[in-house]
């Protein structure tokens, strides 16, 4: 039997400065892609990995904002990496595209290209919602994109620590109610983490946590103030809105 077509759309990201193909239905980039983008420490010359990239937007909005980075993608389905690999060569940008489960060991990761201690910078929007909450996508392999086990963050930031260098930097996006899970997946190895909530209501409790980590890192944990994607009357937030069109990174970018 043949694959099944795949119903992709083209979207654009950062005000167009990036159109990127991407699946219509089940794991689809969004607002989340773009804001672990502006939320990455990299500078030129940084070998930068998005582990799990799908369509590769969050990766490229690195890439757009920092010239010059060496980047790679990591992604598990081979047609979504098939995709990224095309929405590179669409937006010329350089990317090394992997297929790769982020849960394989230490030695199908160096046989891919990424030995222990060889980036600089990761980024990372691991699956977070729990099966037992959500229904699956009905395709098993686009449902992966979304569905975690309990051991998913831990293997996912493990993945994370054994690439980087020393002082190398994590940067993730995950639920906000699953903080102390991250903090704890964390505390092996990193330090010096910062800790971003994003309300999507101003009014309402916090939906998401962008984190930054430094690998054998020793500061201690900050929280910063929260990012409100709209205020009180729902207007959207004008920073947050110039971020999106590609103007600018948030305060966990910063060295």
């Amino acid at each position: 039997m043949s694959d099944p077509v795949l119903e992709l759309t083209e979207d654009a990201f950062l005000g167009g400065q990036l159109r990127v193909r991407q699946l219509k239905s089940g794991h689809r980039a969004g607002h989340d892609a773009v804001l672990l983008a502006a939320a990455t420490a990299a500078r030129a010359g940084d070998r930068v990995a998005d582990l799990g990239a799908g369509a590769g937007v969050a990766g490229f909005a690195v890439a757009r904002r920092v010239a010059g980075i060496d980047l790679v993608l990591v992604e598990i389905d081979a047609a979504l990496a098939d995709l990224a690999r095309a929405n590179a060569d669409a937006n010329a940008i350089h990317a090394d595209v992997i297929v790769l489960d982020v849960e394989a060991d230490a030695a199908a990761f160096a046989a891919a290209g990424l030995a222990p201690d060889s980036v600089n910078a990761v980024l990372m929007n691991p699956p977070f919602n729990d099966p037992a909450r959500h229904r699956a996508s009905p395709d098993t392999a686009r449902g992966i994109a979304h569905m975690a086990t309990a051991t998913t963050l831990s293997k996912w930031i493990h993945a994370a620590r054994r690439i980087l260098k020393s002082r190398g930097v994590l940067t993730l996006i995950w639920r906000a109610d699953g903080i102390a899970e991250v903090l704890a997946a964390l505390d092996h190895g990193f330090g010096s983490m910062q800790v971003l909530p994003v309300h999507g209501d101003a009014r309402g409790p916090a939906n998401r946590i962008l984190v930054r980590a430094t690998k054998g890192g020793r500061a201690p944990t900050q929280i910063h103030p929260a990012l409100l994607l709209n205020d009180e009357s729902g207007v959207p937030n004008k920073r947050v809105q110039e971020i999106l069109a590609g103007n600018g990174s948030l305060l966990l970018a910063n060295p």
